[in-house]
């Protein structure tokens, strides 16, 4: 499956909306407020335009991701979320390019880390590991 990754585009955004908001319809840790997160992040100093990626396959926007600027202490990093890939698209590694496309992306502008919260048997094939390895615990509300 050839999908073009690239960058969001302003005449994208309803586009993403709706993906976002099917893609978390029926997950199992999901609020139904997704959709809202990515509009209330592309409004925040968060937000890097640069990382807020989707995937087309023939002309269609199937998948999107958004990575955002977060401050730990002194150290600026980055927060993948959310992930989002239309049910019928699921498991054909669409998410998979969106987060290794934007680790490059986030690696050139400068990035040295990224964090996530999310499935623990999806994230690690991509080099995630638990921050409670390194004694880090993650506040009560991110977002």
């Amino acid at each position: 499956m050839e999908v073009l990754v690239r960058q969001e585009q302003e005449n994208d955004k309803n586009y993403v909306y709706k993906v976002v908001k099917e893609a978390f319809e029926h997950a199992e840790h999901a609020d139904g407020d997704e959709q809202d997160l990515v509009n209330r992040l592309r409004k925040s100093e968060a937000f890097v335009p640069e990382l807020s990626l989707v995937a087309e396959w023939k002309g269609k926007i199937i998948g999107h991701v958004l990575f955002t600027r977060i401050r730990i202490g002194n150290y600026v990093s980055l927060v993948l979320a959310p992930l989002a890939v239309l049910p019928e698209y699921q498991g054909r590694d669409v998410g998979g390019k969106l987060i290794r496309a934007g680790h490059r992306r986030a690696k050139k502008l400068g990035f040295r880390s990224v964090i996530v919260v999310g499935h623990p048997t999806y994230y690690p094939r991509f080099g995630y590991s638990p921050a409670s390895r390194w004694n880090i615990c993650a506040p009560e509300r991110i977002f």
